[in-house]
């Protein structure tokens, strides 16, 4: 089974940043070889994917996010990252990781509030 906890979210301004951890871990797995994402839930709005990162370090992102946010791992450290720059109102959610396609339980998450 493989865990997923994230952190760093916080209350940022319109244009700030903040930058997202998620810590990996578990039995039986290797972060290595795992595609990773990104996903973040907003009030009243059904999860949905941010970012994700190939085992090969080939990125993709949404529309929405893409030239602001940056998502890196560090297999030696079993993290994931989420460089997140330009926040806007609209990035406001709980965001998670997970293996591809939420494969995972999902872990607590951590919230990002975008608020002037």
């Amino acid at each position: 089974q493989v865990q997923f906890v994230e952190s760093g979210g916080g209350l940022v301004q319109p244009g700030g940043s903040l930058r997202l951890t998620c810590v990996v871990s578990g039995t039986g797995f290797s972060m290595s070889a795992m595609d990773l994402e990104w996903y973040r839930q907003a009030p009243g709005k059904q999860r949905e994917l941010v970012a994700r990162i190939f085992d090969n370090g080939i990125t993709y992102y949404v529309a929405s996010v893409k030239g602001r946010f940056t998502i890196s791992r560090d297999n030696a450290k079993n993290t994931v990252n989420l460089q997140m720059n330009s926040l806007k109102f609209e990035d406001t959610a709980v965001y998670y990781c997970n293996g591809r396609a939420g494969f995972y339980s999902w872990g607590p998450g951590t919230q990002v509030t975008v608020s002037s």
